[in-house]
C-alpha cells in the first residue's frame, strides 16, 4: 500500500497498480487511517468490478455533470437551481443509494418550505431523468428506484383573448414584445425563441426549424412562421450576428424580469406566465378549427395526452353528433309545417 501527501492538498493521495494499470487519486481526507481504508476499499472495488463484473459505484454528482452535458434541459435556468437545492441531499451519495427513503426525506425537505406539489413533482422528475439514463443507458446501475409522485390539482389552461394579448404587447418593451409575438405566432417555448439563431431560419421558403438537442421531446420541429412571424423577424435582421432576438446586441437569457411584471400589472393581467403565451397559441388554434393531431405536430409535443387538455376548446366535431341525437330539430321544423296547414285549412273553412 502506498500513501503520500502532495504540497498542493492536505489530503492524502493513494497509488496502486492493479492490472497493469496506474491507480492514483485523492482519498479525499487529511486522515490516515480513513485514507488506509479508502485505499482498502479502491482495490477491493476494483477486484469485484473486473473478477465479478459489480458495477462500479458511481456518485450523484458524477451522474449530474454528464446529464448536465449530454442533456440540453439539465441546462435550463429552472433545473439548474433545482440541481443546486438538490446538491444539499445528494451531494456526496453514490447513485445506487438513492432509493424511496432518500426521496421522502427530499419531498419532506421541500414540503415544508410550502413548496406546491408541482413544484416538488418537478425536482423529482428531474432526479427520475437522471436516475434513469445513468441506469438505461449509461449502465451505471442495475434498478431503477420507485418514485412517489404527489398529488397535482388539475389547473384550467391559462389563455389569454385576442384583445388581452394586443394590450399586453403594447405594454412590453420593444424586445420582449417581439419575442412575445412570436411565440404567440409559433407556440414555441421560451428556450426555444430566446435560443434561435440565424442559421435556423429561412425566409424565402417561411419557415423555422428547432433542432432535436434544442426540443422538450428530443425530437426536430419544424416551424412554419405565419406572414406575422415574419414581419417580427425581419424586423431583427441586424441587431445581433448570432441570435434571432437580443437585447443592445446580446442574446436574451431571462424573460420573466421586472419590465414583464410590470407590463402584466400595467394591463391587468394576473396569474399569466411566459409559457402561457404557448397556451394561449394552442388554444386560439383550437378554437379556430386545427385537428389535434396536426396540433400536436406544430407544439412539437410527445404524446397526444398533452394536447388534449385544449380538446375542450372546440366542439365542432362533436357538432354533427348532438345534431343528430337532439329531438328539438324535428319540433322545430314541424311546427312552421303545422301552423301552415292550418291556416290553409282556416283560408278553405272561410270561402
Amino acid at each position: 500500500m502506498s500513501l503520500y501527501k502532495r504540497k498542493d492538498s492536505p489530503n492524502w493521495w493513494v497509488v496502486f497498480v492493479h492490472s497493469g494499470r496506474r491507480i492514483q487519486q485523492s482519498a479525499g481526507t487529511s486522515d490516515k487511517a480513513k485514507a488506509r481504508e479508502y485505499h482498502d476499499k479502491l482495490k477491493a472495488s476494483l477486484w469485484d468490478q473486473e473478477r465479478l463484473g459489480v458495477k462500479p459505484r458511481h456518485l450523484w454528482q458524477e451522474a449530474v455533470v454528464r446529464f448536465v452535458r449530454e442533456v440540453a434541459r439539465g441546462s435550463s435556468a429552472e433545473d439548474q437551481s433545482r440541481l443546486r437545492w438538490l446538491d444539499g441531499f445528494l451531494r456526496d451519495k453514490a447513485l445506487s443509494d438513492i432509493n424511496r427513503d432518500v426521496m421522502e426525506k427530499i419531498i419532506a425537505a421541500k414540503c415544508k418550505e410550502a413548496a406546491k406539489p408541482a413544484t416538488v413533482n418537478r425536482i423529482l422528475q428531474l432526479v427520475r431523468a437522471i436516475v434513469r439514463k445513468a441506469a438505461f443507458e449509461w449502465e451505471w446501475l442495475d434498478r431503477v428506484p420507485r418514485f412517489r409522485f404527489l398529488k397535482e390539482p388539475k389547473r384550467r389552461v391559462r389563455f389569454l383573448s385576442r384583445n388581452e394579448a394586443e394590450r399586453l404587447l403594447s405594454a412590453l418593451p420593444a424586445h420582449l414584445a417581439a419575442m412575445a409575438r412570436f411565440s404567440l405566432e409559433t407556440g414555441l417555448r421560451q428556450a426555444n425563441v430566446s435560443g434561435l439563431r440565424w442559421s435556423q431560419v429561412d425566409l424565402s421558403r417561411r419557415c423555422a426549424w428547432i433542432h432535436p438537442d434544442q426540443a422538450k421531446a428530443r425530437k426536430a420541429i419544424a416551424v412554419p412562421l405565419t406572414a406575422a412571424a415574419v414581419v417580427v423577424i425581419r424586423q431583427q435582421i441586424g441587431k445581433c450576428e448570432t441570435h434571432v432576438f437580443s437585447y443592445r446586441g446580446k442574446p436574451i437569457r431571462q424573460v420573466n424580469t421586472k419590465a414583464w411584471r410590470k407590463a402584466l400589472k400595467r394591463v391587468g393581467i394576473a396569474d399569466f406566465r411566459w409559457h402561457d403565451l404557448r397556451h394561449t397559441w394552442a388554444s386560439w388554434h383550437v378554437q379556430s378549427g386545427t385537428p389535434l393531431h396536426v396540433l400536436q405536430e406544430l407544439g412539437g409535443w410527445e404524446t397526444a395526452e398533452m394536447v388534449r387538455r385544449y380538446a375542450h376548446l372546440s366542439s365542432e366535431h362533436l357538432a354533427q353528433y348532438v345534431e343528430q341525437f337532439s329531438p328539438l330539430r324535428v319540433v322545430a321544423r314541424e311546427v312552421p309545417t303545422i301552423e301552415l296547414r292550418s291556416a290553409e285549412a282556416i283560408a278553405g273553412a272561410a270561402a
